[in-house]
Order: structure tokens, then sequence, then C-alpha cells
């Protein structure tokens, strides 16, 4: 445990440490008791996410509390119901609502947006400029990309990974709490891009979103709930999972599951003319 945050912010340990890939978390006790998290991460993404936590101040993600070059202490979201474990179960249009709910509070009008957030743009250049051989499909993704990126509307600060894992039950009032933003900025819509591959990119052996009568269904039901005009949604989830689709490509791995929904909105663009 970094015993300088603990120190500094006089912490007590509350529990066993969490490890993910890119950093790890301890479940802490503030001096006045209230529950907290302790993260340190080695991604810089993960260690820029406290510019848009500190903007959004609790409204539609989790607090921050305090910030520390690496680290970083954020209120912990109380034990509650999973999004993935509902989607799962057969519920997985309640997850899908709650997921656009989440979305819409982090795209509310605030202040001026801060700084150091990542353009739309860039993030995209594994796509744009890749390393691997693009097949037809991923060919197809990248030239839908370079057009969007470059008619980009309702641009704004955008979380980057919503998906079913980084979005908790806050309990009670709080509601419904995001997690690990990527600190984006660009057009709204690619903010709901992320969940139509999840939750099966959440873990092994899921099979939720590539079952196309979900896919499907999201398609209608995120169109109607975050006002997204149907072509522009899923010019953008192709887009989406053409980017996650190279990223594991890059690395040695399998993108099957990304590999399965981008076809899926390319049909639907073809039937619609888009």
């Amino acid at each position: 445990m970094p015993e300088l945050q603990l120190t500094k912010w006089q912490l007590v340990r509350d529990g066993d440490v969490i490890t993910t890939p890119h950093a790890r978390l301890w479940p802490v006790r503030l001096p006045d008791g209230s529950a907290a998290m302790l993260k340190v991460s080695t991604e810089t993404e993960e260690r820029n996410g406290h510019r848009l936590l500190r903007w959004w101040d609790g409204d539609g993600a989790v607090r921050l509390l305090a910030h520390d070059h690496e680290a970083v202490l954020l209120e912990r979201a109380q034990p509650g119901g999973s999004l993935r474990a509902m989607s799962i179960a057969g519920q997985d249009a309640q997850a899908t609502a709650l997921l656009c709910t989440a979305a819409e509070r982090l795209h509310r009008p605030r202040s001026t947006v801060p700084e150091g957030l990542v353009p739309l743009q860039d993030w995209f250049q594994a796509l744009l400029e890749p390393k691997v051989a693009l097949s037809p499909l991923l060919e197809q993704c990248r030239s839908l990309a370079s057009a969007l990126l470059a008619t980009q509307i309702e641009v704004r600060p955008l979380h980057g990974d919503l998906h079913h894992d980084n979005v908790l039950d806050g309990g009670g009032a709080r509601g419904w709490l995001a997690i690990d933003p990527k600190r984006l900025l660009g057009d709204r819509a690619f903010d709901y891009t992320v969940l139509f591959c999840n939750p099966d990119l959440c873990g092994p052996d899921i099979h939720v979103a590539t079952q196309p009568a979900i896919f499907d269904r999201r398609v209608d039901q995120v169109s109607a709930l975050a006002g997204l005009e149907r072509t522009r949604l899923l010019r953008w989830i192709a887009a989406s999972a053409g980017l996650s689709a190279v990223w594991f490509l890059e690395d040695g791995c399998n993108a099957d599951v990304d590999l399965a929904v981008a076809p899926m909105a390319l049909r639907q663009l073809a039937r619609t003319g888009g």
C-alpha cells in the first residue's frame, strides 16, 4: 500500500487489495469513518481520469476526494447490483437503460471544459493508422471512422469506456456512478457505443452482445433514450468496434466480440441505406 498517501490522507485500510491490469486499489476508511477507495494506476489514461472526475463533481460519477501524482482517492460505491450480472441474467434492457442514464448525466452542460482531454481523433489513431493489416471489414470501419471524426457534432467531454463494469451502484440517492473515465473530447454519440460490445468483453464466456436479437433491440433502445439518429448511432458503433478490434489484434489477442458486433451494425446500415 502507498504509505505516503496513507499517512498524508490519514487513511485506514478496510479490505484486501484489488488488482486490475493497470492498477491496484485499496478499500480504505477516511478519518470520519466513511468508505473510500485508494487507486494507484500505471496507465496514463487512468492516471489522468481525475480531470473529468473533478469536473463532474460526483454528478453521475464517483466523487474525487483527493489526487496526488499517480494516486487518487475516490468515493467508494456501496455494494449493490451489477450491470454485468443484470445483463447476463436476462435483464439486458434494464442494464442498457441504466447505462444510457449514466451517459446522459455525464453529458449535462457544465462549466468550462477541463484541460488535458484527449480529442476523439487522437483516440482513433490505432484504427486510422493501423500497425496491423486490416481485413475488408476493418477497412470499412476505418472509412466510417474517418468520415465521422471529420463531421462531429454535439462535442463534449466523454467518459470513453462506459460499459457494464464501469458503472457501479452508488446506492440510494447517489444512483449508478461511473468509474475509470478515459477523459476524451468528442461527439457524444461515441459514449453510447462501448456498451454494444459488452458485457461480453467484461469476462470470459459471456455471450450477450453478440446475439443479433439483443443487438437490434439495443439499437432501438439507445437511439430512443439518447435521442440519437439511428444511422449516426450505427456508424459510430461500427467505428468503435473496429477500433477495439485493432487494439486487441495489435496485442496479439482475438477480437471475436468486436468482429461480431461491427458486421451487425454494418448490416443494419445497409438495410437503412446508411
